[in-house]
């Protein structure tokens, strides 16, 4: 199945290099060497591949390479430094593609050595909006249960979904965590994986888990930055500016794979429309240069509203998820009165859709066919 990026990335590397970044077997390998079927002479170089590696070292290609495709380049010494040196020296016909399992963190680790370089573009899970074209955006029970990825989402054996799920979370824990090296008790990792898949909606207690697991809430916080640079979770923070200083700082965490959340159908909607949430934030930021975040709200004394869309740290919208029950929840009336924020209520399990008191009340599949990408 193309993947809808594929044209916006083939349109973005004829200016600049392109990074596409998402979790593991999103699809990233796939696309890049689907775009290479537009090209005549196109390369694609794995670092983790030990013959690709010297190649890559000693720049060793035909100069005739029309593009360049090299997977886990970020696992190279100095790769910013490489990138630079072969972006700036390349003949004009070449193109470049980079891609990564882990996260790359752009924004933060790249710095000034490959400003004004490169387009980036993030890759998700497959979404309603996504596949809106197709039958299979209509199956929102497939998108909870199977989650997005493409091997178990596509796949018309249920079973080997999961088996997919088993084997996918083993290997990012005991292969993907090894890598980074920076993991004193893998056994702890692997508890704190189960504790979040059963605590998705809630703000997260660094204390709490120390608590039960008996550790510093130093490490917890490191093991869950470590799970969100490798896209196995990723963290959705309270907005403050112009709120009250009375909203909780905690962070929510949601998983990239829906498939992994274990709780009640209300928990498994609210992460399903979490991860089509971001994506539509990566869209806005990536192809828009827009300035846009994915928040929620919630005071102390309890009042919660799922999520707020904020653009250049102004709220759009806010979001509340619901299984079945229509009425109009407490706390989503109360900030859209007092702030005057957009106010959507999302229920699955909807007869009609209706507007009451300035929010709307609309179909959850409806309303993320929307979203962009």
């Amino acid at each position: 199945m193309e993947r809808i990026q594929k044209n916006l990335i083939l349109k973005d590397l004829t200016k600049k290099m392109v990074f596409l970044v998402g979790p593991r077997q999103v699809g990233k390998t796939w696309l890049a060497k689907d775009i290479a079927r537009q090209y005549k002479y196109p390369i694609y170089l794995n670092y983790d591949h030990l013959e690709d590696r010297k190649i890559i070292k000693s720049e060793n290609w035909r100069e005739a390479s029309d593009l360049l495709i090299f997977d886990e380049l970020h696992k190279m010494p100095k790769w910013k430094n490489y990138l630079k040196g072969l972006y700036d020296t390349k003949p004009a016909h070449q193109q470049i593609i980079v891609t990564g399992s882990a996260r790359l963190d752009i924004v933060r680790r790249v710095g000034d050595s490959l400003a004004g370089r490169f387009f980036l573009h993030h890759l998700m899970p497959f979404s309603p909006a996504e596949l809106r074209a197709t039958s299979l955006a209509d199956d929102i029970g497939r998108f909870i249960e199977r989650g997005g990825f493409p091997e178990p989402f596509l796949t018309n054996e249920p079973i080997e979904a999961e088996r997919w799920r088993s084997q996918y979370v083993d290997s990012l824990l005991r292969f993907d965590i090894f890598e980074l090296n920076q993991i004193e008790n893998i056994k702890n990792m692997q508890l704190i994986v189960e504790l979040l898949r059963s605590r998705i909606g809630s703000p997260v207690s660094y204390q709490s888990i120390a608590e039960d697991l008996g550790v510093s809430p130093h490490t917890v916080k490191k093991y869950i930055q470590i799970l969100e640079s490798l896209y196995i979770v990723f963290r959705v923070t309270p907005f403050a500016r112009d709120i009250a200083r009375s909203l909780r700082k905690e962070p929510k965490l949601y998983f990239y794979d829906t498939g992994l959340v274990r709780g009640d159908d209300g928990a498994k909607l609210e992460n399903f429309v979490a991860i089509c949430l971001l994506k539509h934030v990566h869209a806005k930021n990536d192809y828009e240069g827009k300035k846009y975040a994915l928040h929620y709200l919630r005071t102390k004394d309890g009042l919660e509203v799922d999520f707020a869309l904020a653009n250049d740290f102004v709220i759009e919208q806010m979001i509340e998820v619901k299984q079945s029950n229509h009425n109009l929840n407490p706390a989503l009336l109360r900030f859209q009165q007092k702030y005057n924020f957009q106010a959507i209520q999302l229920v699955k399990e909807l007869r009609h859709e209706r507007q009451a008191q300035n929010i709307a009340i609309l179909r959850v599949l409806d309303f993320l066919k929307t979203l962009q990408l």
